[in-house]
């Protein structure tokens, strides 16, 4: 650059005008450095980053199921280990960019570490105790409430493309987890479920209004340094030994979960709530399709047609015209 070029001013906000700090501002994905950005490569983006979250999401769920195969799913153990791989990688790849001593500064820090932990533990459990298929189609009404909360909390528009995604692919859940079968009676891990759906929502609503003020791998230590605090202790007493290969699982469990956060929570930076929780609705297909290919399960044909109606739901909502998010100057 020409030593009397004027060169743009280095706005903080992810575009204003003709200029972005792109790929980092202050997500720390890469080097600093000018470049136009366009309302549809900001919402192109961040597509590809929540795709690549519900992928992490769910090789991370089917290395957890493999662990149940294995006989060695501890609950806790498996929590402890997601966060404390977590805190890892922070360390070494956002050292500079992470804050810790706002995780106690910051009140929204500490709703979002409280309520992630307690709803990443209370997922865990219901999957448990009333199985994965009706405690994912339960779970994921997160996406319903997340809209909702983001039109009252963010002032987000509620499109009618996110309510009517949203009804055919929570549709497909249930006729891919098979919710309505005979012996499906309510109790009380159905409520947990619909708690644990209620903290996912108010969690993805919260990244978005900490986005204005907290790095992304600060969200993230939030959750993983309180989700410890929540599970250190009940891991280390109900920890049982287990062989080299569950210790292995556990730990590619643990890097695809963290994987999965990051790029989930740098994705709601630039992507509407009610979409971007809508996407990761793709987790419970690649789960049933997982179950398939490594777990020879198999089927029916309502299941199938459960599959599309997620595919469509999500299609329906993720290919449109991109219109600025909230926090996007243009």
């Amino acid at each position: 650059m020409p030593p009397h070029s004027k060169r743009p001013k280095p706005y903080t906000r992810c575009n204003f005008g003709q200029y972005s700090l792109t790929p980092l501002d202050r997500a720390g994905f890469g080097r600093v450095f000018y470049a136009p950005m366009t309302a549809h490569s900001t919402h192109r983006r961040a597509l590809l980053l929540m795709l690549a979250s519900a992928a992490s999401f769910t090789t991370n769920v089917l290395l957890v199921r493999s662990l149940g195969e294995m006989h060695a799913a501890n609950i806790w153990l498996v929590s402890a280990a997601r966060f404390i791989v977590g805190l890892a990688i922070i360390a070494v790849v956002y050292r500079r960019e992470f804050q810790p001593r706002h995780l106690y500064q910051n009140s929204k820090l500490i709703e979002r570490g409280l309520i992630g932990s307690c709803g990443v533990y209370l997922t865990y459990q219901t999957v448990v105790k009333i199985g994965a298929g009706r405690a994912i189609f339960i779970g994921n009404t997160y996406v319903i409430w997340g809209a909702l909360l983001a039109a009252w909390m963010l002032r987000e528009k509620l499109r009618p493309a996110v309510l009517v995604g949203g009804v055919a692919a929570l549709a497909g859940i249930a006729l891919l987890t098979n919710v309505f079968a005979a012996d499906a009676h309510p109790g009380i891990y159905d409520l947990l479920a619909v708690v644990a759906a209620l903290f996912s929502a108010y969690v993805v609503v919260t990244i978005r209004q900490l986005h204005g003020s907290e790095h992304t791998s600060t969200i993230f230590a939030a959750q993983c340094a309180y989700g410890l605090l929540l599970c250190l202790i009940p891991a280390c007493i109900t920890f049982k030994p287990i062989s080299p290969l569950a210790w292995l699982v556990i730990l590619l469990a643990s890097i695809t979960a963290a994987a999965g956060q990051l790029t989930m929570t740098r994705a709601f930076r630039d992507l509407p709530v009610g979409e971007g929780s809508l996407l990761q609705m793709l987790v419970p297909l690649g789960i049933a399709v997982g179950g398939a290919v490594f777990f020879h399960e198999h089927f029916a044909a309502h299941e199938m047609v459960g599959a599309a109606l997620i595919l469509g739901g999500t299609a329906f909502t993720a290919v449109r015209k991109p219109t600025p998010s909230p926090d996007t100057i243009t």
